[in-house]
C-alpha cells in the first residue's frame, strides 16, 4: 500500500448470529477450534486492518463484546438470516465500505481480504464477492455503504437471499480457486473437527 493508491477505509462486520443449525443448534462462533473459539480466530486476522470492528449476533452478546468494537442484532428475533446481519452491520458502520466475513471461516488471512480492498477500490460504486469457481460466496464480500438505501429498500420489500441481492447490485467478482483452503466454511461438527485435527 502506499499514500498513492490507499486502500479504503472499511468497517469490518463479522456475522455470528445465526442459529448454527448444523452444529445442533449451538453458537458457531463461541465453537473452540486449535484452542481457541473461532470468533477469536477472526478477530486476531480482521483486528489489524479497521477501527471500527463489528459483530452481528443475537446471543452471548456478553462473550462477543471481548472481540469488537460494537456488537449489534437483527431486529427481528427469529433469526431470519445473513441478509438481515448485514442490514444491522450497514446501519451501524462508520467506514465507506463494509467488509463481511462469516464466523466460522478462520482460515481467512490478510493477504486476501487487502486484496479484495484494493480490487473493489477500483469499482467503488459496485459490490465485491469472492466467486469460488463458478461458485459465489456471498458472506465474502466487500459493500460500500453508499448501497445501504438500496439495500435496505430490497429487505423491506421481502429479499432475504444476499446472493440475489447483490448480484441484482451488480457486484463484481474477486475469483478465487474453487479449493481455495482459505475461504473453508467449518459448519458442521466433521467440518470443525477435521480441519482442527490438519492444523
Amino acid at each position: 500500500m502506499t499514500d498513492s493508491n490507499p486502500l479504503p477505509a472499511c468497517s469490518i462486520l463479522l456475522l455470528a448470529g445465526g442459529r448454527g443449525q448444523r452444529m445442533g443448534g449451538q453458537d458457531k462462533g463461541l465453537l473452540e477450534w486449535r484452542g481457541q473459539a473461532l470468533i477469536a480466530h477472526l478477530h486476531t486476522v480482521v483486528r489489524p486492518l479497521s477501527d471500527d470492528l463489528i459483530i452481528s449476533c443475537n446471543r452471548n452478546a456478553e462473550r462477543y463484546a471481548a472481540f469488537a468494537d460494537r456488537l449489534v442484532q437483527d431486529d427481528d428475533g427469529e433469526f431470519p438470516g445473513p441478509l438481515a446481519g448485514i442490514r444491522a452491520g450497514l446501519q451501524a458502520a462508520r467506514q465507506p465500505w463494509l467488509l463481511i466475513l462469516p464466523c466460522d471461516a478462520p482460515l481467512i488471512d490478510a493477504a486476501l481480504l487487502q486484496a479484495m480492498r484494493a480490487r473493489a477500490a477500483e469499482q467503488p460504486d459496485r459490490p465485491l464477492l469472492i466467486r469460488r469457481g463458478e461458485q459465489w460466496e456471498p458472506l465474502f464480500c466487500l459493500l460500500p455503504l453508499s448501497l445501504s438505501d438500496a439495500i435496505e429498500q430490497a429487505w423491506q420489500a421481502g429479499e432475504r437471499s444476499p446472493r440475489r441481492l447483490l448480484l441484482q447490485l451488480d457486484a463484481q467478482a474477486f475469483a478465487c480457486a474453487e479449493d481455495d483452503p482459505r475461504l473453508a466454511n467449518l459448519n458442521t461438527p466433521e467440518l470443525l473437527a477435521a480441519s482442527a485435527q490438519r492444523g
